[in-house]
């Protein structure tokens, strides 16, 4: 059974169904990069190292909604890492739900890694449905790239530093124009200082977490971007909040 969600603002209504949760969160016209993340209300990113020990039935259930509207999921490789990623495969109620509008069945999975540390055996690119995508920089190891460019396409978006503007505008150039980010910190926080990100999802925990976490963010400058609130949910203990950039 699906975690009740309540809508608070705009137009509040109690126990909103799937439908309803897709259109509050619906991506607009063209070209738009989102980031979802979850945070404890004290600002830690992660519990015992994985960022889905913070989250509730709510924030897994609106998770893999926003997936499903997705043409690519964008991770950093130590989140793929951490969190033990598996092969982009949808559950078969988001296939359905694809096809019906034209889509594929499976989003494409794209990877940013500027080191190449992904192992190309597994199942990430032995289960893809499509095939991946790796951004990476012209210095990363050589003999990495070829192994990794016979299981996913190899793209640099630098030379010693990784283009987030870059990135986006080879995933349009693909056809790619609704991605959706599951982060990491250091990829949010570069692309953030770059200016590329349109929309912020943010599970909020209702939890303190101390300890020595990082925030959801982290760049080497700071990059002061103004956003304004799109849609508030509330699950059972957790606030679900959508932001859009000011000028997006």
């Amino acid at each position: 059974m699906n975690a009740a969600i309540d809508r608070l603002w705009p137009h509040p209504a109690a126990q909103i169904d799937d439908d309803t949760i897709l259109a509050t969160y619906e991506f607009p016209p063209g070209a738009w990069l989102r980031m979802n993340f979850v945070s404890s209300i004290d600002g830690a990113a992660t519990r015992d190292g994985r960022s889905g020990g913070l989250g509730g039935d709510a924030d897994r259930r609106v998770f893999e909604l926003l997936r499903r509207q997705a043409d690519v999921i964008l991770v950093g490789a130590g989140t793929v890492r951490a969190e033990e990623y598996g092969a982009m495969r949808l559950q078969d109620d988001a296939v359905a739900w694809r096809l019906v509008r034209g889509m594929p069945e499976h989003p494409v999975f794209a990877l940013v890694s500027g080191s190449l540390d992904l192992d190309p055996d597994s199942a990430v690119f032995t289960d893809a449905p499509r095939r991946p995508i790796i951004y990476t920089v012209g210095t990363a190891p050589l003999d990495r790239r070829e192994a990794l460019a016979a299981v996913a396409d190899v793209v640099d978006t630098g030379v010693e530093a990784l283009d987030p503007n870059a990135v986006r505008a080879d995933l349009v150039s693909r056809g790619l124009l609704r991605v959706h980010s599951e982060g990491g910190p250091g990829l949010f926080g570069s692309f953030t200082a770059a200016g590329a990100v349109d929309e912020m999802c943010l599970t909020l925990a209702s939890s303190l977490e101390a300890g020595n976490a990082r925030r959801i963010s982290h760049s080497a400058q700071a990059a002061p971007t103004d956003m304004d609130v799109a849609a508030v949910l509330k699950g059972e203990r957790e606030l679900l909040l959508r932001y859009v950039r000011s000028e997006a």
